[in-house]
């Protein structure tokens, strides 16, 4: 075979492996479907908690707290689905940010059965239901994308922004870390568990920080086009070599050819 032949074999052989749009769409879907119903039910669970309105009540009588049922199975199923996240990435749709997100679905899970193990689920699950509802919006609005309502993904998209950068860059640092590194020494003595508790939060902060400047990014430039171009926080690498034009990562990433 000739050197053409070849690069044409594997132009083909590309083509066929690249992920259709309903593939996608179906993905989103999955993900937008488990968001609605986690941040739903946690706040159902929550809502009746001290911890939820007064965030001290977190380490109140720690650690001698029991876990009632409907904390039980929130926290049981939210393991299970970052479970299937890490290992579905392998098999999924290839994105970007791949070990990104990796690394977040591991420092997720590691965080949660750390919190678990250490009886500290009252402050575990506010960091779920606060990071569940921006997710919502994402996946929403990567659905309207494939599915074509282009007005209806920039309308999601910059609702997403708003609630992510008040919910990851405001009540995460400012609420749930200022009580694990302020508040938490005060109402209980320190233990070593405690250190890689709120290091794993730190790593999560960064992580926020990280992606809040690339949708950031990727927001001000779709302002200069007049709409969200490619996909939201979720780009595959053969979207990047079919598309001439900027795409939107998984994490906003702008990316060119």
């Amino acid at each position: 075979m000739t050197e053409r032949q070849v690069e044409r074999w594997l132009r083909v052989r590309r083509a066929m492996d690249k992920p259709t749009t309903l593939k996608k769409f179906c993905e989103n879907s999955f993900r937008c479907t488990y968001y609605i119903y986690s941040f739903t039910y946690g706040l159902i669970v929550l809502w009746d908690k001290p911890w939820l309105w007064n965030i001290n009540y977190c380490w109140y009588g720690y650690p001698h707290q029991s876990v009632s049922n409907d904390i039980w199975w929130y926290y049981m199923i939210s393991m299970s689905f970052y479970w299937s996240l890490a290992v579905s990435q392998f098999f999924d749709v290839k994105h970007k940010d791949f070990w990104q997100m990796f690394i977040h679905h591991i420092a997720t899970i590691i965080l949660m059965d750390f919190s678990w193990v250490c009886n500290m689920h009252r402050i575990g699950s506010l960091v779920l239901v606060i990071h569940d509802c921006a997710d919502v919006l994402l996946e929403g609005a990567k659905m309207a994308k494939y599915a074509n309502y282009q007005r209806v993904c920039d309308g999601l998209f910059v609702v997403f922004t708003l609630v992510w950068i008040m919910t990851r860059l405001g009540l995460y640092p400012f609420w749930i870390m200022r009580n694990t590194t302020v508040q938490a020494p005060k109402i209980v003595d320190m233990f070593p568990a405690y250190y890689i508790f709120n290091s794993l939060l730190f790593l999560l902060l960064a992580l926020h920080i990280f992606w809040t400047y690339l949708i950031l990014k990727i927001a001000y430039n779709s302002l200069l086009v007049g709409k969200m171009e490619g996909d939201i926080r979720s780009s595959s690498d053969e979207e990047i070599e079919s598309s001439p034009s900027p795409s939107i990562s998984e994490n906003g990433v702008k990316k060119h050819d």
